[in-house]
């Protein structure tokens, strides 16, 4: 009875050892998963070696069976708890003194495992929630990066537009100024034209006038040249007839 109640009893420190370690190293992986040095892209680099792609398929088993072994051993800490510290341990204490010290000594280890399991339960489900959380700040870093580049494309793109806006107003501006000098120009060439035509209207004008001046005086000098040769006729006439008289 004895041998069997010193080999429940190691195994039980056993147990108890292992879940101890299982703290410490929850405790170490929670330490490193928080350390700042190390960013979420690494983490997430890490996450996809082919390792953790072929545990994959057990993953979601072991993490559900571990949790349910520590919820199994935070109860029974539980209960060893509320048996060493109910009414009946502590009257056999009171009653026999020898009893009282295993009595204290049961209830710390007890609450020393009722501690150990519980913060392994919690910094098991604290470990997946912060790996869950790496990945999803890896994953949102990597979209908000991809938004930012397409940000900053959209901003380049507005810009050059800007710039482009820019350039053909100004541009338009440029052919403004010339069209204005131009008509400007032009319109000086015109006031120009309208001047010489002005005044080779008045020269021909004037020169209709000589025109009409030497027409009427080439018709006079005609009708002066007419009238002196029906007299040069008239004159021979009558030098004619004289002639014959006289022969």
């Amino acid at each position: 009875m004895c041998l069997s109640l010193q080999r429940i009893t190691v195994a039980m420190t056993l147990q108890w050892t292992v879940v101890a370690f299982f703290l410490y190293a929850e405790i170490t992986v929670n330490l490193i998963l928080c350390v700042p040095l190390i960013s979420a892209q690494r983490w997430r680099l890490i996450f996809r070696w082919r390792i953790w792609s072929w545990l994959s398929p057990y993953w979601n088993k072991c993490f559900f069976t571990i949790i349910m072994v520590l919820i199994v051993l935070f109860l029974d800490a539980l209960r060893e708890v509320q048996k060493y510290s109910g009414p009946e341990p502590m009257q056999d204490a009171k009653v026999n003194p020898n009893v009282y010290d295993h009595v204290h000594m049961k209830l710390f280890r007890a609450q020393r495992n009722l501690y150990i399991s519980g913060f392994s339960l919690f910094l098991w489900l604290m470990m997946r929630r912060v790996a869950t959380l790496l990945n999803q700040v890896a994953v949102t870093m990597e979209d908000s990066a991809g938004l930012q580049s397409q940000i900053d494309n959209a901003v380049r793109a507005a810009k050059q537009q800007q710039e482009d806006k820019l350039t053909l107003k100004q541009s338009f501006l440029e052919k403004e100024k010339s069209m204005s000098a131009a008509k400007q120009q032009l319109k000086l060439e015109v006031e120009k034209l309208a001047g010489q035509l002005k005044t080779a209207e008045e020269a021909v004008r004037k020169s209709d006038a000589d025109i009409e001046a030497m027409r009427r005086q080439a018709k006079g000098l005609a009708q002066e040249y007419d009238r002196l040769l029906r007299e040069h006729h008239q004159l021979q006439n009558l030098q004619s007839a004289e002639d014959k008289k006289d022969w």
